[in-house]
Order: C-alpha cells, then structure tokens, then sequence
C-alpha cells in the first residue's frame, strides 16, 4: 500500500489547526459520537439496537424486517447494494461478500479508497451480480444472511412475497434497508411496516447484526468528530457555491441528483451545506440537456462515479470545454468540475466523501484537492486530511480495545 506511515498524531493537521487555531474554529472539543446530530438529517444513530437471550440467541431488528435472532454472527453474506456491502467491509468483513450488483465495477470503485488505508485490502472480483438474483442462486450461495432489503427485492418482478418468505425460512434472514436512500415509497404491502434511516443509523443496526458493536463506536467516533469540524467551519451561505451532481457518460443526457432530497445519497455532500443550483422542476434521478445545465449554471459539478478506473475525467472536462453550451458554464470556466464516488456509499466511502467534497467546495477552509485525473483517491499529506487514515485501517482490521 502507497500511503505514509507518518503518525497523524503527532503531526498537527489541518483539522487540528481548523478545530483549535484559526478565526474560524470555535474550540469546541469533540465530547462524543452520541451527542451529535446536526447534520441535516444524517446522524450518528442510537445505542442498544441489539439484545442477548439467556441462551446465548440474540436479535437485531431494522425496518422492514423487524426483529431478526441469531445464534452466532453471520460468516456467508449476500449483498445487493453497496451501502451495505460497504457496511461488510468497514466490520473487517468485506471478504465474507459472496454476491452484490455490479461486484467488478464496485471492486475497482472501493479500492481507489482502500489504496489509502494502510494494511486493507478488498476482492469483490467474481463474484455473483445480485440486482435480479435467481431465487435458485440463493440456495446455492446458502448465505448466513440476507444484507439486502425484502421490500426492494420485492419490487422485481421475477420475486413475490412467497419468494422472499421461502428464502427467510429455508436459507436464512433477510436483513437490509433500501429506500432510505431517497426516502422512496417502498411496495404498497411494506409501507405499514417501512422507517427511513439514515447511513450511520442503517450501518449501527449491522454492526450490532455482526456483534461488532466497538468496531461501530469507533467509526462513528471518527464520523462525529470529521462532521463537527465541518460544520463548526462552514462559510456562511453567501460565499457557498451552487451545485449539481449529474452522471456524465452522456452529456447530452445527464441523470442529475437534487442535493435537498432527503436519504443517504446525499450523506458526503449535505452535511457542507453547498446550494442547489437546480430549479423545482427537476426532480433526483431526471435527465437534463446541456441547456438544462446552462439554465442551473452551477459553480460546481460533481461527476458521479468520477473516481472510478474507468472514468475518463480528462475526457469529459474536455467535452465539456469544446461543447459549444457546455463551454459557458461557469463550473467549465472556473475549472469546477469535480469526480465524486459512490453514492450508495458505506461508512468508509463516506469518511473518504466527506472529505474529498469539503476540499472541492471550500479549500481556503478545508485545503485544496488535487487536481484528479485517474488513479486511487489522491495522496493528501498527513497535515491536510481531515481524518486518520491509521486509525480507521485499524478499526477495519480489528485493531481496537473491546
């Protein structure tokens, strides 16, 4: 692994400098995890999700599953989507992933992130791609449990409320939470039954499924204590720039993402406080023109999956530069345009998130990103992150006191 070894704690970095020098830091210390929620809807969660029966047996419950019992932490783990899968890897249990969507794309994603933490490594290469699983694949797979929610399988038309029952009882739980992602209404017979969560919350309630409740309490730590320092240093509002995030493999149809909708797409980016450059008539998940892109004109443009191996972002600043509307932009002019990750992102993606966007939109606060054109996330020097690489590669690797 390529990243420096330096001891972040004794070297002051620049979320030292940002929390206890500076006009801008407050000195208010970090007093814990529990305690912080302003984040705009994305708090840390609560404690106690899990409980223990005499016999050993214990139980964890998530909506829209309920309460799930087990009698050991699941070792088989089938995943759909990457929130979770994520949520596996952060546990130290990445490898355990026998199946999720898209596994080569994501495999290539995550590691542009793990190159920067020092000892992890993660091979999600190979394996079964989940989105419409085969209900005779999940036999074959005989996962431990399901990291996939019922209500959104549910919704495929190749799977029936019978299917999803026959799975829970013959091959093991179902344990997962989809459509907090934008707060979506689940299928009609789920809906008495469905909550929103958010990122950390969802991400409590599987750690407590693994019985890795240290492994959470530390992350959460790190989580709390990199959003205090975000939002204790946020400009004001008039000096924030405005935003549209947009998928950009067809720039003459771009999928766009509203930053005001609720859910833990939006995890990495809500907590800075950037300001929507889309107008009320343009809904997340819709597709714009160039036109429609000159009409917002934003100040920034995240490219979602930008970090990805196989995204040329060298290309598209350069479409969007020779474009004859693409050109006007003011992101375009100003050298704006910015890779961003995955937004069904887990906890660890989302450390890194956080930080990459807080450097995007305001480095004369946080420090300036790197230029990116390919390659794992940029090297940042010990002095400019905004959180311990170490220490988050040992919370992964089990390195923590229990």
């Amino acid at each position: 692994m390529s990243d420096t070894t330096d001891s972040e704690s004794e070297t002051p970095t620049r979320r030292d400098a940002l929390k206890y020098g500076g006009t801008l830091a407050t000195g208010v210390a970090f007093a814990g995890c529990a305690e912080l929620i302003g984040q705009s809807g994305e708090s840390d969660g609560q404690s106690g999700d899990g409980t223990t029966s005499g016999d050993g047996t214990y139980s964890v419950t998530m909506a829209p599953v309920g309460n799930v019992a087990f009698d050991s932490p699941p070792e088989r783990i089938f995943t759909r989507l990457t929130h979770l899968a994520g949520m596996a890897f952060a546990l130290g249990r990445g490898n355990d992933v026998n199946a999720m969507h898209a596994p080569d794309y994501y495999d290539q994603l995550w590691n542009q992130f793990t190159e920067r933490l020092p000892g992890v490594t993660l091979d999600w290469s190979g394996l079964y791609s989940s989105w419409d699983p085969d209900k005779e694949m999940l036999y074959d797979l005989d996962s431990d449990v399901h990291l996939a929610d019922p209500a959104s399988v549910s919704a495929l038309d190749s799977w029936d409320a019978a299917d999803i029952e026959e799975i829970r009882e013959t091959v093991s739980p179902w344990f997962g939470n989809t459509f907090s992602d934008r707060h979506g209404e689940p299928p009609a017979e789920w809906a008495d039954r469905y909550e929103y969560y958010t990122l950390w919350e969802q991400f409590e309630k599987v750690a407590a499924l693994f019985r890795e409740e240290a492994r959470y309490e530390a992350l959460a730590a790190v989580h709390a204590n990199l959003v205090d320092t975000l939002e204790e240093n946020l400009p004001p509002e008039r000096e924030r720039p405005t935003v549209v995030m947009s998928g950009m493999s067809d720039t003459e149809s771009m999928y766009v993402y509203t930053l005001d909708t609720p859910g833990f797409l939006t995890a990495h980016v809500r907590p800075l406080e950037p300001i929507g450059a889309l107008g009320d008539d343009v809904s997340s998940g819709d597709t714009i023109d160039m036109e429609g892109m000159l009409e917002a004109d934003p100040d920034v443009i995240f490219v979602l999956g930008g970090m990805h191996p196989e995204t040329d972002m060298l290309e598209i600043r350069s479409t969007l530069q020779s474009h004859a509307v693409g050109r006007e932009l003011s992101a375009v002019e100003n050298g704006r345009v910015y890779p961003q990750g995955a937004r069904y992102q887990g906890p660890i993606l989302n450390l890194f998130q956080l930080e990459m966007t807080a450097k995007q939109l305001y480095p004369n606060v946080f420090g300036e990103w790197p230029t990116y054109t390919d390659g794992p996330y940029p090297e940042i020097t010990a002095e400019e992150r905004l959180f311990d690489r170490q220490e988050v590669a040992d919370i992964i690797s089990g390195e923590i006191d229990r």
